[in-house]
């Protein structure tokens, strides 16, 4: 009997559900941008077997983790990004996202109006984040990450508004609009970046007019002090995030873990470490049950460096990855400047 393994099924849900990354190789589907009603993905076979498998995981379920956020009381609240997106009581989330990948990509929230809503045209909200530690594409910025979705359309799109820098609630985004003609979709995306993620907020409507007062509604949002296209890299009352912490002179000592059992996926793991540079808490973006235990042993008697800021120590956000290296893709083309 076969056996099939979930991470596919979360792979195939990433990619239905997230229109800046579907456009270049996928159709555009017909429903006014409800991407949960999609049906154009394969069906399972029948008489299977599903087998969990590479999955979302932390040490503590205490921190804050990105997929932690959700939608309740009128606003979408993130703790971990520390964000709150007000939202009318006609929106709400009716799906929830899958685990993160393991290239980093989230989806955080889904949001539609709901089963009574009267209004003339309807659009879908798209909340995701990728994670810039382990993005397969090399864009070190946000504004990079969003160029790089523009300058790899599918021949289907038409851009209407190329990348550019804008502020929305005092701080500063990214804005691209493209369109689908066959369809009459329009996409809008605005992004920034908080504790080396690129956070996007992707409105798909037939009514650009509608999308529109959406993005009007953002500045309102609540967003902390260190969101922006040439910051968000933590700090404050977050851990200060800063790539490759885990490597070269940094760590003083290290233990790699033996993996017993045979596998060929990526372990993308984010940690904190502490001001006195133990592993204070882990977050496995995508591993399996096995791999989860033998990092965590074995990251428990790693030490580091105390990062120093001013003087201080303070605490560190980074990524390793563990097993099977991901592909790279082709190099971004641009950048922003302030």
């Amino acid at each position: 009997m076969s056996l099939i393994r979930v991470a596919l099924l979360r792979t195939v849900a990433i990619v239905l559900v997230s229109p800046l990354f579907l456009a270049p190789v996928h159709a555009v589907p017909q429903n006014g941008g409800d991407f949960s009603q999609n049906t154009q993905g394969k069906k399972l076979p029948t008489e299977v077997i599903l087998v969990k498998g590479a999955w979302s995981s932390a040490s503590d379920s205490t921190t804050p983790v990105p997929e932690g956020g959700q939608v309740a009381r009128n606003s979408y609240t993130n703790d971990y990004f520390g964000l709150t997106y007000p939202l009318t009581a006609a929106w709400v989330q009716k799906y929830a996202g899958p685990p993160p990948s393991d290239s980093g990509y989230y989806v955080l929230a889904q949001i539609r109006p709901s089963d009574t809503f009267t209004g003339p045209s309807r659009a879908t909200i798209l909340i995701a984040a990728q994670d810039m530690f382990f993005n397969r594409v090399p864009a070190a910025t946000a504004f990079e990450l969003i160029d790089f979705s523009k300058d790899h359309l599918s021949e289907d799109y038409v851009v209407e508004q190329a990348p550019t820098q804008v502020q929305i609630a005092n701080h500063s985004f990214v804005r691209f609009e493209y369109l689908s003609p066959v369809a009459g979709l329009h996409w809008q995306v605005l992004a920034t970046q908080i504790r080396c993620h690129t956070v996007q907020f992707i409105f798909t409507s037939s009514d650009s007019a509608l999308i529109e007062s959406l993005i009007q509604q953002m500045s309102a949002m609540k967003l902390p002090e260190e969101a922006g296209l040439t910051s968000g890299t933590g700090g404050g009352n977050v851990p200060a995030c800063i790539k490759d912490y885990a490597s070269g002179d940094k760590v003083i000592e290290r233990d790699d873990p033996i993996f017993t059992e045979r596998t060929f996926n990526s372990v993308p793991v984010r940690i904190v470490i502490d001001k006195e540079g133990t592993v204070k808490h882990i977050h496995f973006l995508s591993a399996f049950p096995s791999q989860a235990k033998v990092i965590s042993e074995a990251l428990a008697r790693w030490r580091f460096r105390p990062y120093l800021r001013d003087g201080q120590p303070v605490e560190v956000e980074t990524g390793i990855m563990f097993g099977r290296p991901p592909r790279v893709l082709a190099p971004a083309t641009s950048g922003v400047s302030e």
